[in-house]
């Protein structure tokens, strides 16, 4: 991620475990796109054009740049398929005081299954938001983790599950191999170098939010091995569901 340093340059670093890159759709939307989080976009002229995003089909290789809000239909359509389309990059438009060809945000894609060809792990990953003049305050980056939406992970990489919020103290992840975690550390950049750094989820504020995925937890944990705290079977291939099917293998009858 290269851009030219401002006079004052925040940067949050959001680092998840047990979880896939698709996690960051949500929240990275939310930031960048919803004027219902970031009230910038209506009332900041610098934001109130909107933003571009760089979109990877991440099983095909490919990728695609939406303008927003003209083509919001058109991002959300790709995104809410989080297994398969991630938010890459995000950048200014034309009209923003800031260079287009430098992105403001930046998300890890890689999934470790196409990597090694197995699953040997959840792919936790990670992003670099910059934040304020003529982009989210700080306050609109890390609003959109006040919900602890589902994301796919958890245990064995098999379920659904809440994404907390959590500081640095609560990042060991625990029941049932989690829940999936967020961590936020916040930098500032001065002469290109980083100061810091502040625990962003160290917070009150973000207690009710602990607390609403711990309830969620406890909703999703007693489906069991049912959906949809388990993947659908196409997302279960990436798992280890494949060989124990294959034990099965043969004994299926032709139906009329």
């Amino acid at each position: 991620m290269e851009f030219t340093e401002r006079g004052s340059e925040p940067l949050v670093a959001f680092m998840m475990d047990k979880t896939e890159p698709g996690a960051f759709n949500y929240p990275i939307y939310k930031m960048f796109a919803d004027p219902f989080n970031t009230a910038g976009l209506v009332v900041d002229p610098t934001m109130h054009d909107g933003f571009v995003f760089e979109v990877w089909d991440i099983k095909e290789k490919k990728r695609v740049f939406l303008r927003t809000p003209e083509e919001l239909y058109h991002l959300l359509a790709l995104i809410g398929a989080k297994s398969k389309y991630v938010i890459k990059r995000v950048y200014p438009k034309e009209t923003s005081p800031l260079p287009k060809d430098e992105p403001v945000a930046v998300i890890s894609t890689e999934k470790l299954f196409f990597t090694v060809g197995k699953y040997v792990g959840k792919d936790d990953p990670a992003a670099l938001v910059r934040a304020q003049a003529g982009l989210p305050a700080l306050g609109e980056v890390i609003e959109p983790f006040t919900m602890p939406h589902l994301v796919s992970g958890w245990m064995r990489g098999s379920h659904n599950g809440p994404l907390m919020p959590v500081p640095f103290i609560y990042s060991k992840c625990t029941r049932f191999d989690g829940p999936p975690r967020v961590v936020a550390a916040g930098f500032q950049i001065s002469h290109g170098r980083l100061v810091g750094t502040a625990d962003l989820f160290d917070d009150p504020a973000y207690d009710l939010a602990r607390r609403k995925a711990e309830e969620i937890a406890d909703y999703m944990r007693a489906h069991g091995p049912f959906g949809p705290h388990r993947l659908p079977i196409e997302e279960m291939e990436y798992t280890t569901l494949p060989n124990v099917l294959k034990k099965l293998e043969g004994r299926f009858e032709a139906t009329e």
